[in-house]
Order: structure tokens, then C-alpha cells, then sequence
């Protein structure tokens, strides 16, 4: 009873300072990226999964409209689809010329005004710099429209480091060797030694996530390949399998890549609840890049042809000055030449590159993929549209409120709401199940814009329908196509707010062709893609999430002069 009561005892103050941080997080805290003005944090759910993740994460508030046609209101989302498949397939539509669904900057004055109303509260440095002059809408447009363009010249650079080989065999390695270094364990094993701390708000432990080399514990319920993956098990997911990759070199001498095994994400991950100081959380990655500064291969090409792995948002390692969130990891000097993978990419940094949140599918073989291939292209999709979150009354820029009521409000039953708050969605069988049974899969932000619930419901065969550009077209350049109309339907999140566009009844409009084309699409192109096998997958016909990014890395590295 003793040991009970010191515990309580113990969380209270905790609980008291978690709750004041809030209060202030949601109060005041402002940041600024490229030329976009925004309100950092507005609300956080502690039974929401993406609580944690997100820190410094700005709201990304771009006026991006769907096209507008002639076919009156409730026309506009499937004109938007239908548009896009005219470019792919050459055609045209009502004898107009031929178009797509490609995200472009308006000159939304409302916007912009709002970008202007937070001008004299920013913080922090910045890769567009502004002058200083906050008059003028048409200034303001530019600077928006700069930052934009910014990002999307960026993804065509990652676009080119791409390669299209596929490495089957050790022959095909030479030349391209891959050194992983032999960390302190302080840095990786002894952190997930630390998993029973993490997450005390989840009833499962973190340390069920961490078995079977982070895939977590199997899933009979869904077939071979399923586990109980957690969302931040990306850093040892991914050691594992370069340990095991075919171009490992024990030489550095024989390296064109040098792989970086810290666990930057586990590191942020257990002092969530702590009241611990920036010194405090930031002293295991300055001790790192200490570390790294002595070794005779990271002045060669002055770190670019190095890579680090972060298992959580970019934003979560940039801390501000007004903000206890996260570390300054990638605020450090030595970090900026490195490439780091991140689920979440901040988009104005050349050198971080998104690539897919972990899923709960880790295939073994070909055959693996193949069978869950057929599973879900000949799944009944008795429901059009489902929608499986939480809704966040507390931040007025999110659009799930509305999404929600719109879903529940469907009087023929074709939306289907999966209330997060139930703990539902903490089950991977039922969220799946749920995935499977859904032609479209509404997708807005969470705390940040991405989201890992759009790969679930693309690993599902379940047409996503962002409301965000950041929450995948300006993220993965390697693993989603430039052509966003092949895999996807994008709702502005304006109209949605302004009440002009009930989603759900214009997703009604899209013939069944249109969707088993794209369900087509993303099964057979994307899906192998969009995963990451498990530590002994041997996969012959396909190339999984990893393998595609370490053969561009690779293909990047081999660029070096």
C-alpha cells in the first residue's frame, strides 16, 4: 500500500507541470518555417496516439482550393479525380484542355491576413527571411508563394537522387558499401533497455512494441507478416536490417555510406513526462556528435554521405527558445550535412527526407505480398467512406469536427466513424478490418500534418483523402509519385472549413471505375513499396520501403565528389 501511495504521491507534481506546459503550449507558443506564419500547438489528447509527437510542429495553413468546374458544387471532388486520370491517360475532358489535381498557391487575401496577424510574434531564425515590411497582401503572397515553390524544388533535387536498382546479390555492391557504426550502447540497445518508462499513458507496454526486432508481438488475426508495430519503432526496425544488408562493409575504407544506429527518437521519447532540463535532454545527442567528430571518416565529405534515422518528426528535434518540447538535435552545426530519414520531414531542410511511418505489415517474402495483394483487391467495400480518429474541439484549425459530423450525419449509412476515443484504434484488427471494408479513407492532420493512419488505410487498399499537402505530397518524394491523383483524392481544407463541400456526399460522385483504377494503383504499384519486411525478408520481385531508401541513399552518396 506504501509503494501505491509514494507512486501517486510521486505523479502529482508531474501531472501539475504537464498541466500548466499545456496551458501554455496552447496559449502562446508561435513559430515560423520558410515564409508560413503559424500557431505552434493548440490542443493535445492524451488517448490520441500522435499526443506526443508532433512539439514545435507548426499548422501549415495554405488556401489550396480543389478545381473548380462547371458541374456545379457537388461536382468538384470528382471533377478533381477525374481531371487527374484525364492527364494520366492523355484525354481530355468536355473538350477543355488537359488538366490534373496538382497542388497550386492561391492568393486566398483571408490567408494571408492571418499570416500577417502573427508577424511581430515570431521566433526563431528562418530559411526565407523576411524583410521586416508586414504591410502589403502582395508582398506577403510572394513570400508564400516563395516558400512553396522552395519545397517543391527541393522534392524534384530528392527526386533526382532516385535509383532504379534493385540490389539482389553482393556482386551488385561493389562500390556501394555501407558501414554502420558500432555505437556506445547508450545510444541505441540502452534505450530500449528503458522501454517499461516511455510511454505510461499507453495501457500496453512500450516494451511489447520492442520484441521481434521492433516489429512488436504478432497479429494470427491478420495473416503472416502482421505485428503490433508501434509508431516509433522506425530507428530499430531499421538497424536490424541494414545489420543484415548485402552491401554491409566491416571496413570503412570500403564505405560510400556510413549508417548512424542512435535511437534519436527513443532518446525524446523517455523524458515525455520527466521534468527534465533542455541540458538534460539534449546531452545524449551532443555527447553523439562528440562522438562522431572523433571518428577518421566523418570530416571525408564533411558528413553528407552519412545518414541518421529518426523515428519521430522532424520538428521534435528542432526545439525552439519558447518552447520545453523536444531537443535541438538537428539544430546543431555538425547535423545539418547528414541525411536524416524521418517520418515527418521539416520542409524547408534539403537534407531531411520523409520516408513511410512503420505499418503494422512486415512481408517475409514475394509470396507474402502477393497473398495479402489478392487479399485486399478482392476485399468487399461495403463502406464508401470511413473515418477512424478523435475529434479536437480545443484546436479551431482542425477540420475532424466537421469531418465527424459529416460522417455520423450520412443518413444512408455510406460513412462509417471509428471513434478513436474508445481505444479502438489501438487495435490494429479492428482498424484494418475497418480499412479494408472502405473505398476512401478521410485522412486530416493529427497534431502534426502527417499521419501514419494514411499508410494503414493505403496497406489496406483504402483510397486516402488528405485535407493537408504536407501530410504526404511535400513528404515522400521516394516512395509516393509526383502524380498525387494517382493514389489519392485532396480536399482544400478551407472550402471544408467555410462549410462549402460536404466530403462524403461528393465522394459519391466518383464512379467505381475511377476507384478500382486507383485501388489498382496503389495495391499493385505502391503497397510493396510503402512497408518494411522484417529483418530476414528475402525479396526478390519487390522492393520494400527500406530498400528503396537505402538504394537511393546509396545512389546519392556515389554523386560525392
Amino acid at each position: 500500500m506504501s509503494t501505491i501511495l509514494c507512486g501517486m504521491l510521486y505523479r502529482i507534481p508531474m501531472l501539475l507541470l504537464l498541466s500548466i506546459l499545456l496551458f501554455i503550449w496552447s496559449s502562446s507558443t508561435m513559430i515560423m518555417s520558410g515564409s508560413f506564419f503559424h500557431v505552434c500547438v493548440s490542443s493535445r489528447k492524451l488517448s490520441d496516439l500522435y499526443c506526443l509527437s508532433a512539439g514545435t510542429h507548426p499548422n501549415f495553413h495554405l488556401p489550396i482550393p480543389l478545381n473548380q468546374s462547371s458541374n456545379g458544387e457537388n461536382g468538384k471532388v470528382f471533377d478533381a479525380i477525374r481531371s487527374s486520370f484525364d492527364a494520366i491517360n492523355g484525354t481530355t475532358t468536355n473538350g477543355d484542355a488537359k488538366t490534373s489535381n496538382t497542388i497550386k498557391v492561391t492568393t486566398n487575401a483571408k490567408a494571408v491576413e492571418e499570416q500577417l496577424q502573427l508577424h511581430d510574434q515570431l521566433t526563431q531564425s528562418h530559411d526565407f527571411e523576411s524583410d521586416g515590411n508586414s504591410g502589403g497582401s502582395n508582398d506577403r503572397q510572394a513570400e508564400i508563394s516563395k516558400a512553396v515553390k522552395a519545397v517543391e524544388e527541393q522534392l524534384q533535387i530528392h527526386r533526382s537522387w532516385a535509383s532504379g536498382s534493385t540490389i539482389t546479390n553482393h556482386g551488385a555492391c561493389d562500390g556501394r558499401g555501407i558501414f554502420v557504426y558500432d555505437l556506445p550502447s547508450k545510444f541505441n540497445k540502452d534505450l530500449v533497455a528503458q522501454c517499461g518508462d516511455m510511454t505510461p499513458w499507453e495501457s500496453t507496454s512500450f516494451c511489447e512494441y520492442m520484441e521481434n526486432e521492433a516489429m512488436g508481438r504478432p497479429i494470427p488475426a491478420l495473416g503472416k507478416g502482421w505485428y503490433r508495430t508501434h509508431q516509433y519503432s522506425l530507428e530499430p526496425l531499421l538497424h536490424a536490417r541494414v545489420l543484415r544488408h548485402p552491401c554491409r562493409v566491416f571496413n570503412p575504407d570500403d564505405a560510400k555510406l556510413f549508417y548512424i544506429p542512435y535511437y534519436g527518437g527513443l532518446d525524446i521519447l523517455r523524458w515525455h513526462f520527466k521534468n527534465a532540463s533542455d541540458d538534460v535532454k539534449d546531452a545524449l545527442g551532443i555527447e553523439l556528435v562528440n562522438w562522431l567528430g572523433a571518428q577518421k571518416f566523418w570530416d571525408r565529405n564533411n558528413g553528407k554521405d552519412h545518414v541518421i534515422v529518426l523515428g519521430k518528426i522532424s520538428w521534435d528535434f528542432r526545439r525552439t527558445v519558447k518552447s520545453a518540447w523536444g531537443t535541438s538535435f538537428l539544430e546543431l552545426e555538425q547535423m545539418k550535412n547528414p541525411i536524416k530519414l524521418l517520418i515527418e520531414r521539416q520542409p524547408w531542410k534539403i537534407n531531411d527526407i520523409g520516408i513511410p511511418h512503420p505499418t503494422h505489415f512486415h512481408p517475409q517474402s514475394d509470396d507474402d505480398i502477393i497473398a495479402w495483394q489478392t487479399k485486399i483487391i478482392s476485399s468487399s467495400r461495403k463502406n464508401l467512406v470511413s473515418f477512424a480518429g478523435a475529434a479536437r474541439p480545443d484546436d479551431p484549425d482542425n477540420t475532424r469536427s466537421i469531418l465527424i459530423n459529416q460522417c455520423s450525419s450520412s443518413t444512408d449509412g455510406s460513412c462509417r466513424f471509428l471513434n478513436c476515443k474508445s481505444g479502438a484504434c489501438s487495435k490494429p484488427e479492428i482498424l484494418i478490418e475497418l480499412f479494408m471494408e472502405s473505398e476512401f479513407c478521410l485522412q486530416p492532420r493529427g497534431d502534426s500534418p502527417t499521419r501514419k493512419s494514411v499508410f494503414d488505410s493505403l496497406v489496406a487498399g483504402c483510397i486516402p483523402v488528405l485535407f493537408d499537402p504536407f501530410s504526404a505530397y511535400y513528404q515522400y518524394p521516394w516512395h509516393l509519385p509526383e502524380d498525387h491523383g494517382k493514389y489519392s483524392v485532396f480536399v482544400g481544407k478551407e472550402e471544408l472549413k467555410q462549410m462549402n463541400l460536404n466530403v462524403v456526399e461528393n465522394l459519391k460522385e466518383v464512379p467505381k471505375t475511377v476507384r478500382d483504377e486507383m485501388r489498382r494503383f496503389i495495391v499493385y504499384e505502391l503497397l510493396p513499396g510503402l512497408v518494411y519486411g522484417d529483418s530476414s525478408s528475402q525479396l526478390q520481385r519487390f522492393q520494400d520501403a527500406f530498400s528503396i531508401s537505402i538504394n537511393h541513399l546509396l545512389h546519392r552518396v556515389n554523386k560525392l565528389e
